[in-house]
């Protein structure tokens, strides 16, 4: 029997760059991973609070983004809603590292619905602080900013 070849449309493919993105690259890098052995104790995991990470991300986009002296207020509004959900990711990550001996496999996927919502909460805080500092950008930094979220990386970098 012949199989038919499906592809997806060209803009399918940047919108689930895009939210991949979005997903990891400012909301957090939680610390144990959904496939990590929850026998596993979170010191033995050795992985980034999303804290941290988020203040690193915060100084990377600081200088890619090249924020402006007029635009300082504008970043401060984004950081510190940035810094809040980083914070609100490491309290359900050390949530569920002391529960998870625990859990079992129901409870399990009810808290990964509760990391998506968060994630899906902390999206709609980030948005309108980075519309608003967005909207204040040149074209120029509009269009590196553009970049940077398409493609995960600062430059012109093509999609293939």
């Amino acid at each position: 029997m012949k199989q038919k070849a499906y592809q997806f449309s060209f803009p399918v493919v940047p919108f689930v760059v895009m939210v991949a993105f979005l997903s990891t690259f400012f909301l957090a890098n939680v610390n144990p991973s959904f496939a990590a052995s929850s026998s596993k104790k979170s010191s033995e995991i050795g992985r980034t609070s999303a804290v941290e990470y988020t203040e690193a991300r915060i100084k990377q986009l600081q200088g890619a983004l090249k924020i402006t002296d007029s635009q300082k207020e504008l970043w401060d509004n984004l950081t510190q809603v940035m810094r809040e959900n980083a914070k609100e990711m490491d309290a359900l990550t050390k949530d569920r590292n002391e529960k998870s001996m625990t859990m079992n496999s129901v409870e399990q996927m009810k808290f990964r619905v509760q990391i998506s919502q968060a994630h899906l909460e902390q999206l709609q805080k980030f948005i309108p602080p980075f519309e608003a500092l967005y909207d204040s950008m040149s074209d120029q930094q509009k269009k590196n900013t553009d970049t940077i979220f398409l493609t995960g990386r600062h430059g012109k970098h093509k999609m293939h």
